[in-house]
């Protein structure tokens, strides 16, 4: 079954989801506590993500091209906008903007990496899907620590996990015929050093310290793609 990587992966996000909000009363102050600790640690994950980058300036190209796109369609907005009306749909149970907030970090975290594209070229590709398992087991238990504090929206990030990496993996013979294997691992380093840029960013709204709207630089990820293929094409020629 091609799909059973990512199948598993967007269960463990609901198991670990449900898992984390039994955790949710917890006093307040230790939360506050716990949510600096998970914006340090994704702050770190990021960082080692964005020195893996075999050249930097493809990154810092892909963001600002990416930044501008995503403020022009105001992909942030659309994203919380989607979250505000499941909470309205969900009877807004949850604290306002709780379930949009959850929603979009953990969408953002989750999606972002090069364990997700790997994993499911694997599944697609060879029906293969340890990595992808991995990947859930990983997610599951940040599921838990980001659904204890920011709430059920983290279990909605299943289904963009789900649709995502499912695309990939029904269409990873394509891929690997179309894409050449230098081209596709150039584009999986470089996409994820700048996405470990905006996991870093997401840290630190984790935080507090900053209130970027990080949904906003995901365009960037298609920047990287046009930029590795007119590299690749111009060192061809």
């Amino acid at each position: 079954m091609v799909l059973l990587g990512t199948l598993i992966n967007a269960v463990l996000i609901v198991v670990g989801t449900l898992i984390g909000r039994a955790l949710r009363n917890i006093p307040e102050k230790m939360k506050e506590t716990v949510l600096y600790v998970i914006g340090l640690a994704v702050v770190v994950l990021g960082l080692q993500m964005g020195i893996e980058s075999e050249n930097f300036v493809v990154v810092i190209i892909s963001l600002v091209f990416g930044a501008v796109i995503g403020e022009w369609i105001d992909l942030d907005k659309k994203l919380n906008s989607f979250g505000h009306w499941i909470e309205v749909k969900m009877g807004a149970k949850e604290s306002k903007g709780s379930i949009a907030q959850g929603f979009v970090t953990a969408t953002l975290i989750f999606v972002i990496g090069a364990m997700g594209i790997i994993g499911a070229l694997e599944s697609g590709l060879a029906n293969e899907h340890g990595v992808l398992i991995s990947k859930g087991l990983i997610d599951g238990f940040t599921s838990i620590i980001l659904a204890s504090t920011l709430g059920i929206g983290v279990l909605l990030a299943a289904i963009p996990v789900f649709v995502y990496q499912g695309l990939i993996a029904l269409f990873a013979t394509q891929i690997s015929l179309l894409i050449p294997e230098a081209a596709l691992d150039m584009f999986i380093t470089e996409m994820s050093a700048t996405g470990g840029v905006m996991i870093v960013a997401i840290g630190l709204n984790l935080m507090g310290v900053t209130k970027m709207r990080v949904a906003n630089l995901l365009p960037g990820v298609l920047v990287v793609a046009i930029i590795v293929t007119v590299m690749f094409k111009l060192n061809l020629g």
